[in-house]
């Protein structure tokens, strides 16, 4: 290994661009190259963003020695499959949220990171941000107290006419838990301890392709603490979350982008405001952070330093066990309980 990570993207999908602004601004990454399933559309790609190399096919990219680290954004349909090629290869993978949609295939990618040594993480930047991470360390300290609920959501409008976008494919595990519900949904098991819910009840509203667009659902946790989450591709674009404890409450108005205008630009720094429960108030103040690059400095230091990375399998598995749940909820209209 190098003292510096050399990156590869497969695909040149639009998600890409929040990923290579933090690659060109960690201080240990370069971005090499980039793979899409033309050389003509790859090297269109790779000549507008300023991508040394440009790869007709996924395959080439993956048989570079060069490459140290795989991005992969593909459709949530085929992350197992190309993380699977990509460890086989010797690549350590940076993969898009949802790691995956299936038991089945979290297992698959587990065993070949580890029959390979490969570092495998869920690209969930919100993770990695310094707000939700600090909000998790109040709540586990008991700034509030005891924890009893949280509230997220995660909604933006895609209306039906945008019947090509592959968030509304069902063939391509499309949905909007799948795309945005993950957020909510990961963060509360973060912030309650990093297991997933012991029981979990939903409800989801299916669109005219299939999928769900909207979904609300109840998780319960050990300790009788609950968090309510919603997600949706039929509301504005909101984004919160709340935490409510015997001695507070903590509120957060932009947990999945915090400090952040678009992917690339910063707006005021994040606050998390805490109310006491005698009423009186406090802001906490943090600078605002590209949670993207914070992601990619994390696989800096797992392949560098040998950290452990902030979302390991271990944890990802918990958030799979507990999305798995709310789908079967939704379909079925009754509790799901879940076990070890």
């Amino acid at each position: 290994m190098t003292k510096r990570l050399r990156w590869g993207i497969i695909s040149t999908a639009k998600i890409n661009d929040a990923l290579i602004h933090a690659i060109n601004g960690a201080p240990r990454s370069d971005l090499r190259a980039v793979a899409s399933r033309t050389t003509e559309a790859a090297r269109a790609y790779a000549s507008q963003r300023g991508i040394p190399t440009a790869y007709g096919t996924y395959e080439e990219l993956l048989a570079d020695p060069d490459i140290d680290v795989v991005y992969n954004p593909l459709p949530n349909k085929l992350h197992a499959e190309w993380t699977v090629k990509a460890a086989q290869a010797g690549k350590h993978v940076l993969l898009e949220k949802p790691l995956v949609t299936t038991m089945a295939d979290f297992d698959v990618i587990a065993a070949a990171a580890q029959a390979n040594n490969v570092v495998v993480f869920e690209a969930f930047m919100a993770l990695h941000a310094p707000q939700n991470r600090k909000v998790a360390e109040l709540v586990q300290q008991g700034r509030i107290g005891k924890l009893h609920l949280i509230n997220s959501w995660f909604s933006y409008h895609l209306p039906p006419e945008n019947a090509d976008n592959i968030r509304l494919h069902p063939d391509l595990d499309g949905g909007s838990f799948w795309d945005v519900g993950v957020y909510p949904n990961s963060l509360s098991i973060m912030v309650t301890g990093g297991r997933a819910p012991q029981e979990v009840w939903a409800v989801q509203e299916i669109g005219e392709s299939g999928v769900d667009v909207s979904m609300s659902a109840q998780l319960r946790f050990a300790d009788d603490v609950v968090a309510q989450i919603y997600s949706g591709f039929r509301a504005p674009l909101v984004q919160g979350a709340q935490y409510i404890g015997t001695d507070g409450m903590i509120r957060t108005s932009a947990p999945w982008f915090p400090g952040m205008q678009g992917r690339t630009a910063f707006g005021a720094d994040p606050v998390i405001q805490i109310t006491n429960r005698d009423g009186s108030e406090e802001n906490i103040a943090l600078p605002a952070t590209n949670p993207w690059q914070m992601e990619v400095e994390a696989m800096e230091a797992c392949l560098l330093d040998g950290a452990a990375p902030v979302v390991p399998l271990s944890l990802s598995r918990e958030f799979l066990r507990s999305a798995l749940a709310v789908y079967e909820s939704a379909r079925t209209n009754k509790p799901v309980a879940l076990t070890s």
